[in-house]
């Protein structure tokens, strides 16, 4: 199978050996599920050492989260319900991460501000993401909404997270998110509903229609 970002062809090597050997996409979406609600913990501490080893965490659920879609493809595994489940833990997993990041911030320079503001973030993402879901339904198979490009998707910047924060740079990533995920949500959402009027709307030359 050729194609997909570069996260996706490394994940292709390392699942081949899993396939007619018991292993289904869910269990490893499950294994994402629990190393992305340790990292989620582990941020919230706001210690070091609970980012140090939450940034691993972070990193392994990532990376968890291309393999469990690479199996489901290539061992020909795929099912609407697989899909599904997919679906709400890798959103559940990167909506709880701003909030997380935002309790343990709570220690720096943000001070009580950051617990809002992770919240904040959170709930943006969360509604996005709906409506990114709900956009993608209604367009062509095959098209996102958002697509990347050079072999990176838009959600490879989770692998950022990390690094974020052992750099010290999770306040800095939660004020640039609350300036950044609203205005997304907002253009998501009049992308839906200007999509939805025009499916609604009857065509020109229909009866009833605007035609001559």
């Amino acid at each position: 199978m050729i194609g997909g970002s570069w996260t996706h062809r490394a994940a292709r090597p390392l699942v081949r050996p899993l396939i007619g050997r018991g292993v289904t996409p869910n269990h490893l979406t499950t294994l994402r599920l629990l190393t992305g609600a340790a990292a989620c913990v582990l941020f919230a501490l706001g210690t070091r050492s609970g980012v140090l080893w939450g940034g691993l965490a972070w990193l392994l659920s990532a990376f968890l989260d291309r393999m469990d879609g690479e199996l489901a493809r290539i061992g020909k595994m795929m099912s609407p319900g697989g899909h599904l489940y997919d679906y709400y833990v890798d959103q559940g997993v990167n909506v709880a991460f701003f909030a997380a990041i935002g309790l343990g911030a709570r220690h720096g320079w943000l001070g009580a501000a950051a617990i809002p503001l992770g919240l904040t973030v959170a709930l943006a993402l969360a509604l996005t993401n709906w409506w990114s879901e709900q956009l993608e339904q209604m367009l062509p198979p095959g098209q996102k909404v958002y697509s990347g490009r050079f072999g990176f998707d838009p959600d490879d910047a989770l692998y950022l997270m990390a690094p974020a924060g052992w750099l010290g740079l999770f306040p800095l990533v939660l004020i640039g998110a609350a300036l950044a995920t609203p205005v997304i949500g907002v253009v998501t959402l009049v992308r839906l509903l200007t999509l939805r009027r025009r499916r609604l709307s009857p065509p020109r030359n229909a009866p009833g229609g605007l035609g001559r």
